[in-house]
Order: C-alpha cells, then structure tokens, then sequence
C-alpha cells in the first residue's frame, strides 16, 4: 500500500479540495502504541481501494500539531489510532482503535 504522508498544516486545505473529486483518508498512527500498529497492520491486509481513495498517513508522534487542527478543522475527537475519511470537504466516517476496518470504508463511497 502507497500511503502519502501527511507532514505540514498547509496540506489541510489540499486534502479538503481534493476530497472534491476523490475521497481522502487520513490514518492518524502513533508509531509507539502496539495497538495502534496493529491497527495499521490489519488495515494495510484489507485496503483495497487504491483508485477510489488518497490514502494519507499521520505519524502523530511528528505531528501533533496537525492532529489537534484536525480535530478542530472536523470537529473529530482526537484519538489513535484513527482513520477519517473526507469527502466533498466533510468528514462522511471516522472511527478508532479496534473498529477500524477498510471494508467499512465501501459503504461510504
């Protein structure tokens, strides 16, 4: 799996307009947590919309900063690990922790 990263706050707003024309996911990981790796794992085995979602990757350990305005920006309570899935601008699905699943993810597009 092609995870794009997400590494600065001016990507916010890209990631909002690209979430126009296709769906963006954004897996929020901290690389320190077993749970949130296993997560990650699990993800990566069952991710199989390659051309129907932009996937991006938040190490939250680097990126805190970027978690906490996305939690803001969204109005989504900051957890790990954690997956949102923007589309049109607007969070359609988040969810965290054992209940992340990419199957879930279809329902949505």
């Amino acid at each position: 799996m092609h995870w794009n990263e997400l590494t600065s706050m001016d990507q916010l707003e890209l990631l909002e307009i690209q979430s126009q024309t296709q769906p963006v996911l954004i897996f929020k990981h901290s690389t320190r947590c077993s749970i949130s790796r296993f997560a990650l794992k699990q993800f990566e085995n069952e991710f199989d919309l390659q051309d129907k979602i932009t996937p991006y990757y938040l190490d939250l350990l680097n990126h805190r900063d970027i978690s906490n305005e996305l939690a803001i920006q969204f109005n989504v309570q900051h957890q790990s690990p954690q997956i949102i899935l923007l589309k049109n601008r607007v969070v359609v699905y988040h969810t965290s922790h054992e209940n992340i699943d990419a199957t879930e993810l279809k329902k949505y597009l």
